[in-house]
């Protein structure tokens, strides 16, 4: 808030504590044993929700000793083996991922009240399932992936939108575009998957799925 804001500070603190609202009366009943075809009936239902954006979008939570740095990313499969997404692999995240491979991701369905926290180790795709991926990707996204110094600082606007024209130039609308190097996907194989719903009274509830020898076992917590 700059200083020119006549906005008072304590006004601001009172509406901020003032926000709140009541959730509903349905609670987590009836849940698969397993996870991932529990995830995706929530993810399904959430896609169909209009007011829910992106239903795909997740909060992915990376760390290097006690630094830890979160951003959105876009869901691309989800499978037995686990949740999977893509990005430049010379990125900020990536980094973190190659120093410390335990992750977290967040699936915020404001909306719906609901969220679905999971907690996994991540490893890069292979080759051919980036390739194959790729392929499938809007032209321009193809260009942007190979313009973007994803993390690096940018002199400015103009740079970036240089570096993509010339992209674009060598690889025209059409054309096939080739996978760059530096791009392509990871996995989080998930040991823990927590489903939450909001309730009355803030007695909301949590269902954690924890990953065990024999397979899923399925315990509830305090809110």
């Amino acid at each position: 808030m700059s200083s020119t804001d006549s906005t008072n500070p304590d006004e601001i603190r009172a509406a901020i504590r003032q926000m709140r609202r009541s959730y509903g009366e349905t609670g987590l009943v009836d849940l698969d044993p397993d996870p991932i075809t529990q995830f995706r009936a929530w993810l399904v239902s959430a896609a169909a929700n209009p007011m829910v954006v992106e239903a795909n979008a997740m909060v992915l939570s990376t760390s290097i000793g006690e630094q830890i740095s979160s951003r959105t990313v876009l869901l691309k499969d989800v499978s037995r083996d686990g949740f999977s997404f893509f990005t430049n692999y010379e990125s900020r995240k990536a980094s973190e991922m190659a120093a410390n491979p335990q992750v977290s991701l967040l699936f915020p369905w404001y909306p719906m009240e609901r969220q679905v926290i999971v907690q996994g180790r991540v490893e890069k795709l292979s080759a051919q399932a980036s390739d194959e991926y790729f392929a499938t990707r809007p032209w321009g996204s193809q260009i942007g992936a190979w313009a973007s110094a994803q993390s690096d600082e940018l002199e400015s606007r103009d740079v970036l939108e240089a570096s993509y024209q010339a992209y674009a130039a060598k690889y025209p609308e059409g054309q096939e575009v080739p996978r760059p190097p530096h791009w392509g996907g990871y996995l989080v194989r998930p040991t823990t998957i927590e489903l939450w719903q909001g309730r009355y009274s803030r007695l909301h509830e949590r269902v954690r799925y924890i990953a065990t020898n024999e397979g899923w076992a399925m315990k509830r917590f305090y809110p």
